[in-house]
């Protein structure tokens, strides 16, 4: 269980900083990435629990390392897309409000 705690604190880490690093970051919420991150990594974890990657000799690393960094990977995919589409979507906005 400590392992999955490590998982959601570092995963959450790596989403906070994923927002922080983001030009788009003022157009979505801080929560975000780092919600993306911490489900993602929970859900890797579960799965790597369950197919038997965890606690056996050689392979106690894959529940520590795979969630992390599958987490960072989704937060990293969602931001890129979600800060684009909504940046556009803001600027498409805020251009037809000032022809009126």
């Amino acid at each position: 269980m400590l392992s999955l705690v490590i998982v959601v604190l570092a995963t959450a880490a790596a989403g906070f900083i994923v927002w922080a690093n983001d030009k788009h970051h003022a157009t979505y919420g801080i929560i975000l990435p780092a919600g993306v991150a911490v489900a993602v990594g929970m859900l890797s974890w579960i799965v790597c629990l369950q197919i038997g990657l965890g606690y056996r000799p050689g392979l106690t690393w894959m529940p520590w390392v795979l969630p992390i960094a599958l987490g960072a990977a989704a937060s990293v995919a969602a931001v890129a897309f979600l800060g684009r589409a909504r940046a556009k979507h803001d600027i498409q906005a805020l251009t037809a409000a000032l022809k009126l």
